[in-house]
């Protein structure tokens, strides 16, 4: 009675709306405030008056040297984080599935595996060709997990999804172990990109990705209804005129552009899309129009936030992102897994 009352009384709903409003605000200034201490935390130890001088071009010392390494990396967090929120929550959007996520799936995986044969057998040396493969190694396994998952009694459940996203990273990832081993040329660098990280950033390394991840968020934004739609469930959503195959693959599409760049660039960083989604319903419920920038922000700030503790851990070495990520995840996924009601969204 109170929720109906709700929904019709205006200001009821106004107020929501500007709560969910003051929320993402304080998610925008939380994600500036880590974008500062990522700038500010290091390996090495700054000054302010070298990172002033370092945001102002300078580069007369050391410590300004190490600032201006920093805003790369502090920028392309920011960049793959959210792609990976927003690749999550449509994944779990579209699949109706809350073990969703672009690892867990084996799409990161995928897009891994394509890009080291690519480098190993193609010589492929380019990051534009990284990105082309990626996107293509990223929309062929999302295809086949969803594939194998849908086969039987009762479609793609969460459970189906999941364990044929877990076959398939397995599988994927013995198969790139077996390419990478015989080539020593390629090993250690192919090695350390799998880890998955955003150490080493440049501009022009990520302005070659700039336009995939462009044409993703475009289609993610264009589908947030869509989703609404889908997840009512597909009977209800081709009763109110939706095109139930045209919305699934629209969205998926962003998704894979969205996840396969990112994997490109960072290599395949786990768990981002699985928790941040989660974490964001808590505050603005299942509404993909509000939920879509709540990801985007969320996400972004969870990897600036791992990149920040890999590199205050392990002083004066540092942790890749992906492996703070798997710390973070991992319990994270065991509790969604143990939830009963793990079958729905």
């Amino acid at each position: 009675m109170s929720s109906s009352v709700a929904k019709n009384n205006p200001s009821t709903m106004g107020s929501f709306v500007m709560s969910r409003s003051v929320i993402l605000v304080a998610f925008v200034i939380v994600l500036l405030l880590l974008c500062l201490l990522s700038v500010a935390l290091g390996t090495r130890e700054v000054t302010w008056e070298e990172i002033i001088s370092a945001l102002q071009g300078n580069l007369n010392t050391v410590g300004e040297a190490a600032v201006a390494m920093r805003i790369p990396r502090t920028v392309l967090a920011v960049i793959a984080g959210a792609s990976l929120g927003l690749s999550g929550t449509v994944m779990q959007g579209i699949t109706r599935n809350p073990l969703a996520d672009p690892g867990i799936l084996g799409v990161n995986i995928g897009a891994a595996f394509f890009v080291v044969v690519g480098l190993a057998w193609l010589g492929m040396n380019q990051i534009q060709t990284y990105v082309w493969m990626a996107i293509l190694g990223a929309a062929l396994t999302a295809a086949f997990v969803y594939t194998i998952g849908s086969m039987g009694r009762g479609g793609a459940t969460p459970l189906k999804l999941a364990l044929a996203g877990a076959a398939t990273s397995a599988a994927l990832s013995c198969f790139t172990i077996a390419v990478v081993l015989p080539r020593n040329d390629i090993a250690g660098g192919a090695r350390s990109w799998q880890i998955g990280g955003v150490g080493g950033a440049t501009f022009e390394t990520m302005s070659l990705v700039w336009p995939f991840l462009l044409v993703g968020l475009v289609i993610t934004a264009f589908t947030a209804r869509k989703l609404n739609s889908l997840a009512l469930g597909d009977e209800l959503a081709a009763g109110l005129g939706e095109n139930v195959v045209l919305a699934r693959s629209a969205a998926g599409l962003g998704a894979v552009l969205l996840c396969g760049a990112t994997t490109a660039i960072c290599g395949p960083i786990g768990f981002v899309g699985l928790v941040v989604p989660h974490c964001c319903r808590l505050f603005v419920g299942v509404d993909h129009r509000w939920l879509l920038p709540f990801s985007a922000v969320g996400g972004a700030s969870l990897l600036l936030l791992a990149d920040i503790m890999g590199r205050i851990i392990s002083r004066p070495s540092e942790l890749s992102v992906g492996v703070v990520t798997a710390f973070i995840g991992a319990p994270f996924f065991i509790w969604i897994v143990r939830r009963q009601r793990v079958r729905e969204l």
